[in-house]
């Protein structure tokens, strides 16, 4: 596939992006740093730790709220840390789920809390799984770039 039609294919995935709200300004801002900075792989090295750590706090969020007694405390610092990471990389659905999340924690309800992963591990999902297609996208425009030189 050509360079420009690569170009094209990342540019409306992430335009498709903003457009849902999976990401916000400050996604745009990590590019930003990219760009000007002439650091490329900063958004990719930033989008894959925070995959990684939405993941393992995702995990820890479950393990949590598959005890018989919950430490609702707990699960609320686990969602704080995530939204706090979303919140850093521009993940909107994700952060904004997140504060839905916090409030079934001050509630203490088990059942709010178990909708609220479900939800929140799908918006994490979805935009992860848009992620790795950008990463996928910018490395086969990187490789044509390389070729063409």
């Amino acid at each position: 596939m050509a360079g420009a039609a690569l170009r094209d294919q990342l540019s409306a995935l992430l335009s498709s992006m903003f457009s849902q709200g999976l990401v916000d300004e400050q996604f745009e801002q990590l590019q930003m740093l990219q760009d000007e900075g002439g650091t490329p792989g900063f958004v990719a090295e930033v989008v894959t730790l925070f995959c990684d750590d939405a993941e393992r706090i995702i995990a820890e969020i479950a393990t949590l709220l598959e005890q018989p007694i919950v430490s609702f405390d707990k699960v609320d610092a686990f969602v704080h840390q995530l939204k706090g990471s979303s919140a850093s990389v521009g993940a909107q659905k994700v952060k904004f789920t997140c504060m839905q999340f916090r409030q079934f924690c001050q509630e203490k309800s088990r059942d709010g809390c178990l909708m609220a992963l479900a939800v929140v591990r799908n918006e994490f999902y979805d935009l992860r799984n848009k992620f790795q297609t950008m990463l996928q996208l910018e490395q086969q425009i990187q490789a044509y770039d390389h070729k063409q030189q």
